[in-house]
Parts: C-alpha cells; sequence; structure tokens
C-alpha cells in the first residue's frame, strides 16, 4: 500500500475527501480554487527553475511505501519550498511539509528544513521537524491506511471550508 502526501494532507481537512481520493474518485480538475493554486505555483517564483528543483522521495515504513514529491528543494540550504495558495488549512499544509522532512530522514538526509510559502499574502511559515512530529505522523499513516481500507465513505464533515473544496458539488448533490 502506498501513502502519498496529499493522503496526509486531506486526511488532516477531511477524512471524506482523503477516502474517495483513495478510491480514484478526484475532482481536483473541476476546482478552479486548484487551478488557481496550480497557476499560483507555476508563476510565483519562476526564477526558481534555475535554482531549485522538485524533487521525489520514497520511503519504506511499517510495511508502507511512502511517497512525497517536494515543489521546491534547494539543495545547498537543504529548504524545502512548499509554495500554498492560502493559509485557510495551514494545519495541512504544515503536516504535509513535516511528512517531506520525514521522507529525507528516512532517506538519510539529515538537518532539512521547510518553508511554506503564501505569495498572494506575502508571508512564510517555517516549519521544522520535531520527535513528537514524528510520532504523529506515524499515528496519522497509520490512520490514514486504516481509513482508507473501510468500506464505506466517512460522512461529510459541513466545515466552513466545505464549500471551496473540489468534491463540494458531490458531497451535497442533494443539499439545495
Amino acid at each position: 500500500m502506498d501513502i502519498i502526501a496529499t493522503h496526509i494532507n486531506y486526511y488532516t481537512i477531511c477524512h471524506r475527501k482523503l477516502w474517495l481520493f483513495a478510491h480514484a474518485i478526484q475532482m481536483e480538475h473541476t476546482s478552479n480554487t486548484v487551478y488557481d493554486g496550480k497557476l499560483l505555483h507555476e508563476t510565483s517564483y519562476s526564477q526558481r527553475a534555475e535554482k531549485h528543483s522538485e524533487m521525489e522521495l520514497t520511503a519504506k515504513w511499517d510495511g508502507l511505501t511512502l511517497h512525497g514529491k517536494v515543489d521546491f528543494y534547494d539543495h545547498k540550504h537543504k529548504m524545502i519550498h512548499e509554495t500554498k495558495r492560502g493559509k485557510s488549512i495551514e494545519q495541512a499544509h504544515t503536516l504535509q511539509v513535516k511528512f517531506y522532512i520525514w521522507l529525507f530522514e528516512r532517506n538519510g538526509i539529515d538537518g532539512v528544513t521547510g518553508r511554506i510559502e503564501y505569495p498572494k499574502l506575502r508571508k512564510t511559515t517555517e516549519v521544522l521537524l520535531s520527535r513528537t512530529d514524528v510520532a504523529f505522523l506515524e499515528e496519522t499513516i497509520h490512520g490514514v491506511h486504516k481509513l482508507i481500507h473501510q468500506k464505506k465513505c466517512p460522512e461529510t464533515i459541513n466545515s466552513k471550508i466545505c464549500k471551496k473544496c473540489s468534491y463540494y458539488q458531490l458531497c451535497y448533490i442533494d443539499e439545495p
């Protein structure tokens, strides 16, 4: 079973979204918000193409294969740069970057830090990984694995973030 960084992110935001995504029901292509985020990622730091590169990581842990694809990794400073649209789900963003840092460690690269960049807000958030964070990630990964293998899709969470979600119409199709 493979666990990807998107699973970690979605687990933090909404279990239903994670379950649907993991069962190949993907709605991101229908979302203007997702499109805007991709465009922001591609255009915000164009100078990075020369200095930094995307990086894919894989590691084995507890019988699972873990994958992550970092937006930009600065090898010289051992810095992950992750570009995000807004801070409304900052906890999910932070956990995703901590997951990436942990993947680097699992691949023998220590001392990596992260930076979440919000170009529209002109803000950044620094991310470090502690031993407590690793324990939380391990717990989260087990939770992701268990949730993905549930036979029944979790219920809607009816949160204010739902209206901006690419799965909104699918989740609330019967609602007025």
